[in-house]
This record gives C-alpha cells, sequence and structure tokens, in this order.
C-alpha cells in the first residue's frame, strides 16, 4: 500500500468539500455518497495486524520487539498496558527502575512500584528489560553526595579527664606503648593535627603485640564515664580497647553503637568513632589500652585531638547562650526589611542534610548592609570586657556577605566582621568582645545578600569556657572511591537480585561517552550548572567504575543474563560510536563481560541517513549484541502535514531496513520504540514532536505503517 499519495490529497479534499457543502437533497438510493478520505485511510491503517504479528518467533527466535512506557501507568493494567502487550514482546520502563526513582534518602530501595509492574508483565508473558542500573542522571543525588560529605566532629562541652596537652606537644613520658608506635604530625582528623600511629609488624600474635596505654587517670568512684576515641587503619583491620582498673577489664562492648556488643571493633580508610560508657571502676583510677595487635602489617591512626574520657553528668564547659541554636524545636528569630522573609525549613534541610536550618530570603542587595537584619534576644545582658566566641554553619543559594554583631538596645554593637557566604555548607568562629553593659541581643545583617541564606547550629558563649570544638574531617578521594564503589555494589546487588525472576537483560552502564570528547568518559568536574539528580560515578572511581557495575550485575543476576552498554547519538556522531565501541574493548581487556551494545536512535525525520547505515555498520563489526534501545522519530514542528508524517513513516522504515541490512540474525537483540504515542505523558519524553506510531487518541499513524513494512522485510 502506498498511502503517501492518499495523505497528501487529503487537503485539497477537504478544501473541495467545504466549497460544495450547500448541495440539492439526492435520494440516497439514487447517488452512493464516497466514504471521506481519512477515514478510509484510517481504516487502511486500522487494518494492520499488531506489531509482533510481523514478527516470525519461529524463524527469529531471538529477535525481541520492545516498547517504552510508564511504570505505573502499565502496573494499573489501562489502555497502554493493553496497547503494550498487544503489540510487544518486551517493555522497559521509562524512569520506575532507576536509582533515583528507587533509592530512597536513607539508602533504602522502595521496590513496591517495581514489584507491581513485575507481577503485571508476568500476567500477560510480557519480558521486561532492565533500565538502568548505572547512569550519571535519575540519580539520588542528595543522598550519594551526602555520603561524600565531610565528617563533623563536636567534642563534648564537659572537661577532659585525659589530660592531652603534654601529648599534643609530643610529649609521651607519661604514655606506654608496645610495639611500633609514634606521634604523626598532620595525620590526625583536623587539619595539621597530630595521630598516634601504630604499625603492627608480621610476628603479631596477640592484641598487646601493638598497644597504646594512656597515663593514668583519676575518677570519682560511682560515677559513669563517656569514651570517645575516633581511629582509622590504611586497610580493613581489627582492634578492641581494654583497661587497667576495672572490675572487667576486657568487655565486649557495642563499640560504635551497631545494636550488639563484641569483643573488637573493625577499622577502615576512613575516620571511625568508638564511643562508649563505662563505671565498673575498681578504684580512683584506671587506664585505657588501645590494643591493636590483630592485622598483620595494618597501619592504624588514633586521633589525639578529639579522644576523650568525660563525666556526661558533670558541668558542662561551655553554655549556649543561643536557644534551640539546632533550630529543631522549629523557633526561628524575628528579621524586618527590604521585604525579605525568613523561617526554619523542612526537616532534612540543615546542615549536613539533617533535622532543619533558618533561612532568611532577602529578594535584592540594598544600600547599607543593616537594612534587612535578624534578632536574637539573649536571656541577660553580655558581661562588658568579656569575649564571645560565636560559632555557626552557613551556606546561601548563591554567594555573598552577611554580618553578625552584639548589638544594644541604642543599636551600638560589637561586630564580628563580615562573613563570606557560599553555596556550600561552612562553619564560621568568630570572637568578639563586648564593650559595653547592655549587649543583649545577636543580629545578624543580610543587605549585601541577594537570595537565601541558611544557618544552623548557632553557638555563643564565653571564650573563657573551653570545649565543644568541632573538627570537620573532608573523605579523601580514596574514601570517596570506596564509599562509593562499596555504595554502587549494594544498589546493584539488591535491585538485580530482586528482579532475578523477571528481568533477564539489562542496561548495566547507561550515556558513558562524552558529547564533546566522544573518546572520553563524561564528566561532572567543572559544571555549574548540574541538575538535582546528577551524579557522576566515574568521576570518584574512575574509567573502571564500568568495569565494576557489569561485573556485580553478572556476579549478582542470572548466569545466562545479557548486558549491555547503551548511549545516545552514536548515528548523529560516529566518533562517539567509535568512542563507545573502544570503550567496550577497554572494558572487557579489564575483565568485564559485555554482551551487546544499544544505540538510542533519538532521531527525527531530516537525520543524516548514511551516518545511519554507516553506524550499524560500525557496531555490527564488534560481534556483539546489537539492540535500537529507545528508538523514536521527531516531525520538528508542531503542526505536521501529511507529507511530514509520511517522512516520519519512511525514517521509521529506514531505520528497520538498516537494523536488518547490517545486523545478522545471530546479533539482532531486537528493537525498542520509545516513541509509542504522540502524549507528552508517556515514556516518549519528547511533547509536541509527534514522534509516536499511535497520536493522542491512540489511532495509528503512517509511521505504524512505516515501522511494519520494515519489519516485513525481516
Amino acid at each position: 500500500m502506498n498511502i503517501k499519495i492518499r495523505y497528501i490529497n487529503i487537503l485539497g479534499i477537504l478544501a473541495i468539500s467545504l466549497g460544495t457543502s450547500c448541495v440539492d437533497y439526492v435520494p440516497t438510493d439514487e447517488y452512493q455518497v464516497e466514504k471521506p478520505e481519512s477515514i478510509a485511510l484510517q481504516e487502511e491503517l486500522n487494518a494492520y495486524q499488531t506489531l509482533k504479528s510481523y514478527v516470525d518467533s519461529t524463524a527469529h527466535p531471538n529477535f525481541i520487539l520492545g516498547g517504552a512506557v510508564t511504570q505505573s501507568e502499565y502496573a494499573d493494567k489501562g489502555v497502554m498496558y493493553r496497547l503494550i502487550n498487544s503489540n510487544f514482546n518486551e517493555i522497559t520502563a521509562g524512569y520506575g527502575m532507576k536509582h533515583g526513582a528507587v533509592v530512597q534518602s536513607d539508602g533504602s530501595l522502595l521496590l513496591d512500584g517495581v514489584n507491581a509492574m513485575y507481577v503485571a508483565a508476568a500476567s500477560a508473558g510480557t519480558s521486561i528489560y532492565g533500565h538502568t542500573l548505572c547512569w550519571h542522571a535519575n540519580q539520588n543525588a542528595g543522598y550519594l553526595n551526602g555520603l561524600l560529605e565531610p565528617l563533623v566532629v563536636n567534642s563534648p562541652a564537659f572537661a577532659n579527664e585525659l589530660d592531652l596537652s603534654a601529648a599534643m606537644a609530643g610529649d609521651l613520658t607519661e604514655w606506654e606503648s608496645h610495639g611500633d608506635m609514634v606521634l604523626s604530625e598532620g595525620e590526625g582528623m583536623g587539619m595539621g593535627t597530630p595521630a598516634f600511629k601504630l604499625t603492627a609488624g608480621v610476628s603479631v600474635s596477640a592484641p598487646g603485640d601493638l598497644q597504646l596505654v594512656t597515663p593514668e587517670m583519676a575518677i570519682v568512684p560511682g560515677n559513669e564515664y563517656e569514651i570517645v576515641a575516633y581511629v582509622k587503619s590504611d586497610r580493613p583491620a581489627e582492634g578492641r580497647i581494654s583497661f587497667e582498673g576495672l572490675e572487667n577489664n576486657e568487655p565486649e562492648i557495642d563499640w560504635m553503637s551497631t545494636g550488639m556488643a563484641s569483643a573488637t571493633f573493625q577499622t577502615s580508610m576512613s575516620w571511625k568513632e568508638v564511643r562508649f560508657r563505662v563505671r565498673d571502676f575498681q578504684g580512683e583510677t584506671f587506664k585505657i589500652k588501645f590494643d591493636m595487635g590483630y592485622t598483620e602489617g595494618a597501619t592504624y591512626y588514633l586521633d589525639i585531638n578529639n579522644l576523650y574520657v568525660y563525666n556526661p553528668n558533670g558541668e558542662p564547659m561551655t553554655n549556649n547562650l543561643v536557644v534551640d541554636g539546632d533550630f529543631e524545636a522549629g523557633t526561628g528569630w524575628g528579621g524586618w526589611g527590604n521585604n525579605s522573609t525568613r523561617g526554619i525549613t523542612e526537616d532534612g534541610l540543615g546542615f549536613g542534610g539533617e533535622g532543619k536550618a533558618f533561612f532568611v530570603t532577602n529578594p535584592s542587595v540594598t544600600g547599607g548592609f543593616w537594612e534587612v537584619q535578624t534578632s536574637y534576644e539573649l536571656g541577660e545582658p553580655l558581661k562588658n570586657g568579656e569575649a564571645y566566641k560565636l560559632s555557626f554553619w552557613v551556606k546561601g543559594d548563591a554567594q555573598g556577605i552577611i554580618r553578625p554583631e552584639l548589638q544594644s538596645p541604642d543599636y551600638s554593637s560589637n561586630g564580628y566582621g563580615q562573613v563570606m557566604v557560599t553555596q556550600e555548607w561552612q562553619q564560621v568562629e568568630l570572637t568578639t568582645t563586648a564593650t559595653a553593659d547592655d549587649r543583649s541581643r545577636l543580629i545578624v545583617s543580610y543587605g549585601e545578600f541577594a537570595g537565601t541564606v541558611y544557618i544552623d547550629n548557632v553557638v555563643l558563649s564565653s571564650a573563657s569556657l573551653s570545649g565543644g570544638s568541632t573538627t570537620l574531617v573532608q573523605k579523601t578521594p580514596e574514601e570517596k572511591e570506596a564509599i562509593l564503589s562499596g555504595e554502587l555494589e549494594r544498589w546493584i546487588a539488591e535491585m538485580v537480585t530482586n528482579s532475578k525472576e523477571h528481568v533477564n537483560a539489562w542496561d548495566v552502564v547507561n550515556e558513558p561517552m562524552d558529547d564533546g570528547n566522544p573518546y572520553e568518559l563524561k564528566t561532572g568536574i567543572g559544571k555549574t550548572d548540574m541538575a538535582s539528580d546528577e551524579f557522576y560515578w566515574q568521576d570518584y572511581m574512575g574509567k573502571d567504575y564500568a568495569v565494576k557495575a557489569f561485573q556485580w550485575a553478572r556476579e549478582y543476576g542470572n548466569p545466562d543474563d545479557l548486558h549491555f552498554i547503551n548511549d545516545y547519538n552514536l548515528e548523529y556522531n560516529l566518533d562517539k560510536c567509535q568512542g563507545i565501541i573502544d570503550y567496550v574493548a577497554y572494558l572487557e581487556n579489564k575483565g568485564a563481560q559485555v554482551d551487546g551494545i544499544g544505540t538510542q536512535m533519538h532521531i527525527g525525520i531530516d537525520s543524516n541517513k548514511e551516518n545511519i547505515a554507516k553506524m550499524f555498520e560500525m557496531l555490527a563489526a564488534t560481534g556483539k549484541l546489537i539492540k535500537v534501545s529507545e528508538l523514536d522519530v521527531r516531525v520538528n514542528t508542531p503542526s505536521p502535514t501529511a507529507e511530514i508524517l509520511e517522512q516520519q513513516a519512511e525514517m521509521y522504515k529506514y531505520v528497520v531496513d538498516m537494523y536488518l541490512q547490517y545486523i545478522s540474525e545471530s546479533q539482532r537483540y531486537g528493537i525498542t520504540v520509545w516513541g509509542i504515542t504522540d502524549s507528552p505523558d508517556d515514556a516518549n519524553w519528547l511533547p509536541g514532536e509527534h514522534q509516536g506510531l499511535w497520536n493522542l487518541n491512540l489511532n495509528r499513524k503512517p509511521a505504524y505503517a512505516g515501522f511494519v513494512e520494515g519489519l516485513e522485510g525481516m
């Protein structure tokens, strides 16, 4: 059938009918009304069989015809469920199986929607293509970035019963040690701070073979004391803390608040907090022993600055003059100026992605910094002549300046100076001296900042009191790689394991190649417009991130699962096509098994046909399975004519023709149509582009006939 001429003639027929709408009545038995051309053409399209009827499953048992669909729409078993099952052998969820859709804010996987789709597909006998395990888009980037945030260590605001002053100065006279133990400058958690460095030899055979013993500490019998330590090692290792002066000097303890007591704790390259309480003292003194003689060759680091022994029921050494400085009670500060607004954020928007914060939004920079302010009234005036420390965490949605100060009712003040606010959380620690008897409020001015400022964990205290210091510990590149490697493995393991009964083919790695540098991987480094769900695993795990992804998919899935790498614009940029071919060769040289390459093919009616043919030729030469994974054809106009719709049909047919011409029978995985309908609501993601095989009313378009004619060439 040639539907091209017939569709082009529609406009002329409609014009004639409009011009002759007033005619004399003619009895129907003498005059037969010809069926409208548009109806006749639609009937011809409707006369086609369903798409999968054109694939001979006996002659071509491995060819899979797939369609993309919204997960929930399919699981609800509505009209799209029936349309998909009638025409396709396999479905691909447009979004529902991706990291961003499944991984929750705490890292857990919410699989209810995924499993509902599995059940619906199973009842229809339709297979599912897993899309996708490792990508840079549609990720829960907030959760992943949270794993990489600095470790924030707040020391107890109490007197330390363990005198560290001599050790901090390099004098270890009062400390005992066994094995290789030294004081190592710059190896502590804070910038330039020291640590105890203990190195296990190859002959360690008992915990005490590598040991550090504290000086003797005086305690008050009957009181409970909390011990806090931070430890790491250059490899996975083991350690414990024992005592001298307790009823049980080798207790089993829940060292790291895991909910389970044990004789030892585990260490790794990241600093870990060891925190617990003891009270079974034999007398008025005791010692702590750090026993590290467990793992041959391991090197341990024990931070000095944050090694603490204190009475949690004692007298606090820091008295925060700002009540609810963490804003968890939901109490904000008053303020005024320039139509600014202020309040408390939702839970989860505080520092570190936890709890609440106070915010101020100033619509524009003002003539004076004081024209936009917030005010916190202190319980009583500060002491004249005393220095006061102010610390808080702050970030903004832009860069700018704020100014905190201590103020009197007559508006005189002692300022803390300018604070530069950036778009990342940073801790500010400042000191100023009250020079009047009536400094009774804490003021922050925002007139120099246009945008929103977030403030959290505000502490105002007398500088004469010690304790309560904060250490910010940045994670090293090695730590970040290890953290994300573990996280990617966990995500793949849980997702693939959950899906084993329903999914036998996966997009393991999606869109790895860079558009501007098609022989290199995409990167988020240097990007200033990163989307909220954008996260580049490769920036932390390196070029071998995909090697690990393929290996984990193989390890946790079915032995015969098919694993694909998938990318777009391979027909548009043949260098990118060669780039992904080269990357596949690299992955397999590194030990990954890549079964196939997916080419997305989001193309238009004007796409370069020679490039399309050449792409298939290049992909075929790899010997891999080749899948057209996300086919749709844009018409490039919101109001396509009949001629344009016919061009769309021809392009659909051409893609199928070239696929069948260049991809051998043994390499054909199949074709997945992404643009099922013209609706902007389903998985096709191209509203207004009329790219589908069906229109908004689910009527078949000429594209349907073009796609069928391609399949008939199989």
